[in-house]
């Protein structure tokens, strides 16, 4: 008999996080909370198979790697706008790469989270 080597596809946020190690487990958790701070409105989901904060639009995503942590912060314009405080940590394009060890700080988090529900309410 052939073994079933499918990977399950969380479903919701928890599911998402307890599949993790734990320190990936904690570091997304504290990400999770300040999003939830900034934009209490947000729907949270399971989109594109990472955790994902819609609130006329989609406003950010996170996700746990091998070797790092990401925030997807969906537009462009906040690597510039924010530039100067994310200079500690890796970003690729819309991505800012992070660690467990060395975590996005939540007052960053809870800025970049209500620029983009910012931007999001002037788009319609």
């Amino acid at each position: 008999m052939k073994k079933d080597t499918t990977i399950a596809i969380p479903k919701t946020v928890d599911e998402y996080l307890a599949s993790l190690p734990e320190d990936q487990q904690e570091a997304l958790q504290k990400i999770r909370e300040a999003i939830k701070a900034a934009a209490p409105k947000a729907e949270e989901v399971i989109s594109y198979q990472i955790p994902t904060y819609k609130q006329n639009g989609p406003l950010v995503h996170f996700a746990a790697f091998k070797n790092h942590l990401s925030l997807v912060v969906v537009s462009k314009s906040i690597a510039t706008l924010f530039e100067k405080e994310l200079t500690p940590f890796k970003s690729s394009g819309r991505t800012i790469h992070f660690t467990p060890e060395k975590p996005i700080p939540a007052t960053l988090v809870k800025k970049i989270v209500k620029e983009r529900v910012r931007e999001n309410g002037s788009v319609r």
